[in-house]
């Protein structure tokens, strides 16, 4: 584990966006995204490989929410895919409104990066701009010492969560 280092995750059935920030500086960036099937990553050792390269602190996972901030069927679905990760890894985390993040990461890419190319050339860019806007709100809200909702691990241990199957 590095001392402030932290995941974020775009939860989606296509592609689940990644980034990695850093609590102290208040700063993050874009990773490659995971290809997902119906939300499972499709490759889990990509996901195992993360956190062995990274060794986060904590974990933050978008939590999409209706405008009139009511629960849809992707936010229960990025509600379990957090809950495994915690199980998984044994790890902290912390669930973030994201509501509009993705339509601002299509318009930062189209704005900045090229336009509609940028945007067909690679999928998952948007779902880990995405998800670094996620992170960034994250540490704009006061990070872990803010009142986002969490998950402890240790409320979960000797107990076999449901979620997307992703054992690593």
């Amino acid at each position: 584990m590095t001392i402030g280092r932290v995941l974020a995750f775009d939860f989606g059935l296509g592609h689940i966006g990644v980034a990695v920030g850093n609590e102290s500086l208040g700063t993050a960036q874009t990773l490659k995204a995971l290809l997902a099937v119906n939300g499972t990553p499709k490759f889990p050792d990509e996901l195992k490989a993360l956190f062995k390269q990274w060794q986060p602190e904590y974990v933050v996972v978008g939590y999409p929410l209706n405008m009139d901030g009511t629960d849809e069927e992707i936010g229960l679905r990025a509600r379990k895919f957090g809950r495994r990760l915690m199980s998984t890894f044994k790890i902290r985390v912390y669930f973030k409104d994201e509501r509009l993040t993705s339509t601002s990461a299509r318009e930062e890419i189209f704005t900045y990066q090229g336009g509609y190319r940028a945007l067909a050339k690679n999928k998952g860019r948007v779902d880990s701009t995405a998800a670094r806007m996620i992170l960034e709100g994250f540490f704009d809200l006061g990070g872990r010492n803010s009142d986002v909702e969490f998950c402890d691990p240790s409320s979960f241990l000797g107990k076999n969560y449901e979620g997307p199957d992703f054992d690593v």
